[in-house]
């Protein structure tokens, strides 16, 4: 028997339903929009999608994805570009707040912009001294490196030099 050399009608166009439709249709409603029965779909859904019995279909699904992915393909600078022209009709039409939430974006996207979330538990008045002096000692080591215009060695020497005020909690902090 041998395999085929051509793909039939009925294959590509479950093929490109396969693609086009991912993620909004299974395998079976693109085999029955196909022209696949409705009773076997699911079973020719399956074979269709594999390499041993139908190599040529699962070789076009994959060229289909590839000229798919190239044609729909987000890089930074079309990103950017894209919003960009969002942010230029917006201000066009004097929507004013679409405007700054497509600059937004776009600063976002750039790296402009650092998203950060604390989520805390509990209250400062709740901790003892000792707690609150080895949560700024570590908090500064952490995010030192992003502290801007101070220098580390000055609030490590802040940090010490705070205890000496409280004598008895400074050897726990230093230790």
């Amino acid at each position: 028997m041998g395999v085929p050399k051509r793909l039939t009608e009925q294959q590509m166009a479950f093929a490109n339903l396969i693609v086009s439709e991912e993620g909004r249709k299974t395998a079976t409603e693109c085999a029955i929009e196909a022209g696949y029965a409705e009773d076997s779909a699911r079973q020719a859904a399956s074979k269709l999608q594999n390499p041993k019995l139908y190599p040529l279909v699962v070789q076009y699904i994959g060229e289909i994805r590839t000229e798919w992915q190239k044609k729909y393909d987000i890089t930074f600078g079309s990103h950017i570009t894209e919003l960009a022209k969002l942010r230029d009709e917006a201000r066009k039409k004097k929507a004013w707040s679409a405007a700054v939430n497509a600059e937004v974006a776009r600063g976002k996207a750039g790296g402009l912009y650092i998203e950060q979330k604390i989520i805390r538990t509990g209250k400062l008045e709740d901790l003892s001294t000792e707690e609150l002096e080895s949560r700024m000692k570590q908090i500064i080591d952490e995010y030192s490196p992003i502290l801007e215009g101070v220098e580390v060695e000055e609030l490590i020497d802040k940090v010490r030099k705070e205890p000496e005020q409280n004598p008895e909690t400074s050897e726990e902090i230093l230790d």
